[in-house]
């Protein structure tokens, strides 16, 4: 267990997350408002759909729920910004009473804005917040006029874009870039102002990674602590896993589970998964036999 260089608390919107006090890592249940996200692409398009489905992740013991109207699978498609706005909003104002932080995944500044102001705690970007106006976003929009609490942020490391980023990926030394990327990202946000109880940070399995890339990442995944922000690791069903063992995305539970327990085994403070009550019991293990 990783233990240096970790961070005592975590400001997420309305929510404080005060890792001093637990040992596990908080558990970002996936809810894809898409009909081509790789793995549960369709599954929950309507409002309803979604909101059984959180409500399931709940029940299960979810800690965050990460949602997403944009597919960012390789080779993905964009969305237009109304299409992914009419997504979304419903479901945030559907499940923003229901007593856990609500993440929005997405790189588009006026859907940051509009989701941070129907609910939402944190704001969960693949281009960590490179894309225009959406610094300015977390900067103006995140903060809630009476508490003065800022959202939540995570800043995901990618090569390249979701159409190319498989593309051959390329790196010298792949741990070294990416933590060079997110240190640079990371300071660029505190001297625009914003708090650096606020941040963390993603390596982005998957995202412009080969295979060998993911596996040095997860083997020592415990550098990216060395930052000194909490660390998610999203390794849900990734296809790196498919590879390893020949599963299709919905085969893929009890190797996603060992993989996220190995990601808290080395410092992960956030772990985004699609099974959530099975990760939830198989964190409760690990957590039993840490001293």
């Amino acid at each position: 267990m990783v233990k240096s260089h970790q961070p005592a608390t975590w400001r997420c919107g309305r929510f404080l997350f005060d890792f001093s006090k637990r040992k596990r890592p908080l558990v970002m249940g996936i809810l894809n408002v898409t009909p081509d996200s790789f793995s549960d692409g369709g599954q929950f398009r309507t409002t309803k759909d979604a909101i059984v489905q959180a409500e399931l992740m709940i029940k299960g013991g979810v800690d965050i729920i990460d949602i997403g109207g944009e597919s960012t699978r390789p080779g993905a498609v964009p969305v237009a910004l109304q299409e992914e706005l009419d997504r979304v909003l419903p479901v945030i104002d559907a499940l923003k009473n229901l007593g856990v932080a609500l993440s929005i995944d997405t790189y588009k500044a006026e859907t940051m804005r509009q989701a941070l102001k129907a609910g939402v705690d944190c704001v969960n970007d693949i281009w960590a917040l490179r894309q225009e106006g959406a610094v300015h976003v977390v900067l103006e929009c995140g903060i809630d006029e009476d508490k003065k609490e800022g959202c939540g942020i995570v800043l995901m490391h990618m090569q390249r874009d979701p159409l190319t980023m498989q593309f051959n990926p390329e790196y010298k030394d792949v741990i070294t870039e990416v933590i060079a990327f997110l240190q640079e990202q990371t300071d660029c946000l505190m001297n625009a102002g914003v708090d650096r109880a606020r941040i963390a940070i993603d390596p982005g399995f998957g995202f412009g990674k080969s295979l060998e890339h993911n596996l040095q990442m997860l083997a020592h995944f415990d550098l990216f602590s060395k930052l000194g922000y909490p660390v998610l690791a999203g390794l849900s069903r990734k296809s790196m896993l498919g590879k390893l063992t020949g599963k299709e995305a919905n085969e893929r539970v009890a190797s996603s589970i060992a993989a996220a327990v190995m990601a808290a085994d080395r410092g992960a403070k956030i772990v985004r998964v699609h099974d959530v009550p099975e990760t939830v019991d198989a964190l409760k293990l690990w957590e039993a036999i840490q001293i």
